[in-house]
């Protein structure tokens, strides 16, 4: 069966605004010219796809099952159209990437490289700066301009630019073989603190993160060994330097090779999220828009 794509455009507008004058409008056509096309449509499928009345049209059960499909291609098509207007004014533009100090190297080696080698690909004339540093730091720099996107652990949602969750992941503790005495057993906050702890450096969302836990809890939070990512935070706990909490799938290899093993922790640490964010209000970069599409499209597959 081969039907014309102008029959399923003109369907996409019927079906979206439930009417063939409005489509008719829309598509500066003529009323009985869409009709005459969606009756078409109808007999060449073989079903019906509209109730038709006074008030105006209504999909049948068979016209929604086609318009959820005619819809995303009709959104596909709008977005590679716009993709390749952006694309005509991306040519020796610079954009300028932030990625948290919490992102941890599995991260943006899986997830956040082969975009921008895609990226690259597409437009190799586009300059990309990275930059590393906490998500306050790069909060500050998306909301005075001076980068236009950032990669980040969760954030204040009270601030100014806007979010786009990437991913989620909640932390697990972890330690080395000096630490194997604790090996099944539920161990709490108030216990962790009597041990050395590895975190983040102060001044990090991840070490703010986990100061208000357990000030919750009414206990002190003063890791032994400040790191300056999460990677080093993997290392000193796999050398037995203190315990850690660290994300699952980062541990994960680790875990497999017996280097480190997960304590039982008795309070639950609540979901953070990993976030791609840009202000909104500060006029547009097209080549950043594009590589932003980008990276949410891949997160999302």
């Amino acid at each position: 069966m081969s039907v014309s794509y102008e029959y399923y455009k003109i369907f996409y507008y019927v079906g979206k605004y439930k009417s063939f004058s409005k489509a008719a409008k829309l598509l500066t056509n003529s009323q009985p010219n869409i009709t005459r096309t969606m009756n078409n449509l109808e007999m060449e499928l073989g079903c019906k796809l509209f109730v038709r009345s006074n008030k105006g049209v209504t999909l049948t059960p068979e016209g929604e099952k086609l318009f959820l499909h005619v819809q995303a291609a009709h959104e596909q098509l709008q977005m590679g159209e716009a993709e390749l207007d952006a694309s005509k004014h991306v040519q020796n533009e610079r954009i300028s990437i932030g990625f948290s100090i919490g992102i941890t190297e599995i991260i943006l080696h899986d997830k956040i490289l082969p975009v921008l080698h895609d990226y690259h690909i597409l437009y190799p004339d586009t300059r990309i700066q990275i930059i590393n540093d906490s998500t306050p730091k790069l909060i500050d720099a998306i909301t005075n301009g001076m980068i236009d996107m950032a990669v980040v652990t969760t954030y204040d949602t009270k601030t100014d630019p806007q979010q786009t969750v990437l991913n989620s992941f909640r932390d697990i503790l972890i330690a080395g073989p000096s630490f194997a005495h604790l090996k099944g057993r539920l161990l709490s906050l108030a216990e962790l603190i009597q041990y050395p702890i590895i975190n983040l450096w102060r001044g990090t969302e991840t070490y703010e993160f986990y100061k208000e836990i357990f000030a919750a809890h009414g206990l002190p939070f003063e890791p032994e060994v400040e790191t300056a990512t999460t990677d080093q935070v993997l290392s000193f706990v796999s050398n037995d330097m203190g315990i850690g909490f660290i994300s699952p799938e980062y541990a994960k290899a680790s875990l497999k090779k017996s280097k480190v093993f997960q304590i039982n922790l008795a309070e639950t640490i609540p979901t953070r999220n990993i976030s791609l964010i840009h202000d909104a209000s500060r006029s547009a970069n097209p080549a950043a828009d594009i590589l932003e599409a980008m990276i949410i499209r891949s997160a999302y597959h």
